[in-house]
């Protein structure tokens, strides 16, 4: 394919200092000579390198598997718990792929869902199944805010009991303005920081509880555990697998986001403009085994974290036939710990929820103001490439989305039922990702870039495995097939 071309900078579009935005010298969604930089060619000398992937661990640990993963354990049991780990480990080549993509070209996630034909006009219609998936998402992420104060207002109930409305509504509007306030700066090295502190706290919290579940009362086996990790799948669990797959691990929105994050810690700019040589594939090539590392790495900590949550339904909440939804489910289990461990053990499962439910609106903010800033550009509303301009509009929903969410939890105040209808349609326009993924790898990645046979038929599993999601989420939103 013909190198990608990009547009030259100008003084008004002249990028900002290194240190007021991004991590890397320069604009970072602007190729150029000048930024190239040599990748490093082991593990050790990548890991300082990482961040995308623990911003995206980040948005992934949240609402839904904080109350879905632990649903679906206290429904299941431990015999579905291999299906954590598939149903995670799956999705990686997708978000991987699009990754690639975007380091190849310089463009976000937003910009190839608009090259996908069909095209209307400016946009093809995965851009446009985008726009249906983000409306409902408005839904959903007022969910993690709900979340958010729910597990604040049981911790520190204010002006009301813990999880009565005077309560819920104080504390949401606390977060909300606290996550505005603090993202405002729009800073990547800030916003990975805090991810990373955020994401290592819940990780840690999470493992311990599970870990130390075997002294106590609700004792698990390692033969329950081997059980679970047996591959079966019993009559009757078919609509709670779906579920799973569908709920944990990198949804499409964290795919979406996982390309610009990408851009803004450097590894595009770091292989810089492909003017066809040979020093700027080698260059590519090692940037993007950076990245693969990266996803991997973050594929681990959410995995863990994500079977931690479930390891406590399935060993806490199945024997007892407890499946508690939305609050109640962070109630319940604050008191089981309560009882079981003492008031510590209530305010160790507290912190690891804040913790998980705080990194996720933390991490969804500024993600999905990129994509929202991203889709007006491509409709025309301003030119990307003037970095005042896409700073600007980022800013802009980085305030708006946090009140629209907040509207929409305190008009529907029930966050599992907002988190499954985000899942839903998320589940559908995944289908549509992984069409992209497949799209761009042969239209705009030269074929030295695109990885060997393996990153072939990782990506050919991981797209039939989500086009069957879809296809499931499709038909569930009809009606026609049940979820339960």
């Amino acid at each position: 394919m013909a190198p990608v071309e990009h547009a030259a900078s100008s003084p008004e579009h002249a990028a900002p200092p290194p240190e007021t935005l991004f991590a890397t010298d320069g604009d970072p969604y602007l190729l150029e000579p000048e930024g190239v930089r040599e990748p490093p060619t082991t593990w050790r000398g990548s890991i300082r390198f990482f961040g995308p992937g623990l911003i995206i661990s980040a948005s992934v640990v949240g609402a839904g598997e904080l109350i879905t993963a632990t649903a679906l354990g206290a429904e299941a049991g431990f015999i579905l718990l291999w299906l954590v780990v598939f149903s995670t480990l799956v999705k990686i080549a997708v978000q991987v792929e699009m990754a690639r993509y975007s380091i190849v070209t310089g463009q976000g996630g937003m910009e190839g869902y608009a090259k996908v034909p069909p095209r209307f006009g400016k946009v093809g219609w995965v851009f446009a199944m985008w726009a249906l998936m983000a409306l409902s998402k408005l839904i959903q992420t007022g969910g993690l805010i709900g979340g958010m104060a729910a597990a604040l207002s049981i911790l520190f109930p204010l002006g009301s009991g813990p999880l009565e409305t005077t309560s819920l509504t104080i504390w949401a509007v606390i977060v909300t303005v606290l996550a505005i306030v603090t993202l405002y700066s729009n800073r990547y090295s800030l916003i990975e920081k805090v991810a990373v502190f955020l994401t290592m706290t819940f990780v840690v919290v999470t493992v311990v509880i599970a870990l130390g579940l075997p002294l106590t009362e609700f004792a698990y086996s390692g033969g329950e555990l081997a059980s679970g990790l047996s591959f079966q799948l019993p009559a009757g669990a078919l609509g709670i697998a779906i579920a799973m797959f569908g709920l944990t691990g990198v949804g499409s929105e964290e795919i979406t986001a996982y390309t610009y994050w990408c851009l803004e810690k450097g590894y595009g700019r770091w292989s810089g403009p492909n003017d066809g040589s040979a020093d700027y594939k080698r260059r590519a090539r090692g940037w993007i085994a950076v990245m693969q590392r990266d996803a991997l790495t973050a594929w681990i900590i959410y995995t863990v974290a994500t079977m931690s949550f479930y390891i406590m339904g399935a060993a806490v909440l199945h024997p007892q036939g407890l499946v508690p939804q939305g609050n109640d489910m962070i109630l319940v289990l604050s008191e089981t710990y309560s009882s079981v461990l003492g008031d510590w053990g209530r305010i160790l499962f507290l912190i690891g929820a804040l913790a998980a439910l705080g990194s996720t609106i933390w991490a969804a903010i500024p993600s999905w103001s990129r994509s929202w800033a991203n889709a007006l550009s491509i409709l025309g509303v301003y030119d990307w490439t003037d970095w005042k301009k896409r700073n600007s509009w980022m800013r802009f929903f980085i305030v708006v989305l946090p009140l629209m969410w907040l509207a929409t939890f305190l008009w529907i105040q029930s966050p599992f039922v907002m988190i499954l209808i985000g899942g839903i349609a998320g589940g559908i326009f995944l289908a549509a990702v992984a069409v992209a993924a497949w799209y761009l790898r042969y239209t705009e990645v030269e074929p030295d870039l695109r990885g060997g046979r393996f990153a072939s038929v990782a990506l050919g599993v991981s797209g039939v495995a989500i086009l069957l999601l879809g296809a499931y989420s499709a038909l569930s939103a009809a009606g026609l097939v049940s979820v339960g």
